[in-house]
């Protein structure tokens, strides 16, 4: 069955469908030895040799989806110029090839998807889903009623002014304050540069919920596959409409490490 080039390259759990026709474009991917340089392009996964860089695509009928507690201080890619620590060095125990749902910045930690369901990672990073993301954000000194408003109501960035938001105090320290910021939009960097908006200044910032998923006491650093019942009701909430194909969850893997850092806690309830 034909299908288009990006779709075959993001199913194959290579990166994000967008992300792919990006390679297609630079010349990286080949049909049967011929490089492909059109968007409009489709080959037939069963039939045709697809390699991305040299390698031909592996497509595999396993569909993962992992719920990962990100540290700071790790990239959200599959690659870095730099050398710096990617979130896939934390996925050891993962058997097969996933790429991150979307970003969070080297310094913010939390909950972060990767997966290598390619449909499943494109209908949730779709703008007209607009999944709401909560963050927990440690603000230097302490908040003012004015400041937490003027987020909720909406601030001027240098890319437009921002939708209205769910804020609130979260707990009020000696000399830091922390607050909730829960967000639809998926701008870069939205939340620190909110906050600057309104001269609050962020020392740590932690994501602990998008959508009906939650962080809970999953330590940094460790992940667990979600369930049949948390990918469907994820995915199905967003538009109404199931997926074409109904998402199929691993679930039998388990971590020889459960508590270390990348270990997988499959089956503890978040």
């Amino acid at each position: 069955m034909l299908e288009r080039l990006q779709k075959i390259i993001s199913a194959a759990g290579i990166t994000s469908r967008r992300a792919s026709e990006a390679l297609i474009l630079n010349g990286q991917v080949t049909v049967n030895g011929i490089v492909v340089t059109e968007l409009g392009s489709k080959a037939d996964p069963a039939k045709d040799i697809i390699s991305v860089d040299g390698k031909p695509l592996k497509i595999s009928a396993q569909r993962l989806y992992i719920l990962l507690n990100k540290p700071p201080g790790y990239i959200t890619a599959l690659k870095d110029g730099q050398n710096r620590p990617l979130v896939t060095d934390l996925l050891k125990d993962v058997p097969e090839r996933v790429y991150p749902v979307g970003r969070l910045d080297y310094n913010t930690e939390g909950l972060l998807l990767l997966t290598n369901d390619g449909e499943w990672a494109n209908h949730l990073m779709h703008p007209r889903h607009e999944i709401e993301k909560e963050y927990h954000v440690r603000v230097r000194g302490k908040v003012i009623d004015r400041q937490l408003k003027r987020m909720a109501e909406g601030v001027e960035l240098e890319d437009g002014m921002t939708a209205p938001a769910v804020v609130s105090l979260v707990k009020s320290g000696e000399q830091n304050d922390w607050i909730s910021v829960a967000i639809h939009e998926g701008r870069n960097r939205q939340v620190r540069r909110m906050c600057e908006a309104v001269s609050l200044s962020v020392v740590r910032l932690k994501r602990i919920r998008y959508g009906t998923l939650a962080l809970g006491t999953l330590r940094a650093g460790q992940f667990r596959y979600l369930s049949d019942a948390e990918v469907r009701q994820l995915a199905d909430a967003l538009a109404g409409a199931p997926l074409s194909h109904p998402p199929r969850t691993e679930t039998h893997r388990k971590s020889t490490h459960p508590e270390r850092p990348g270990g997988n806690v499959r089956g503890r309830r978040q």
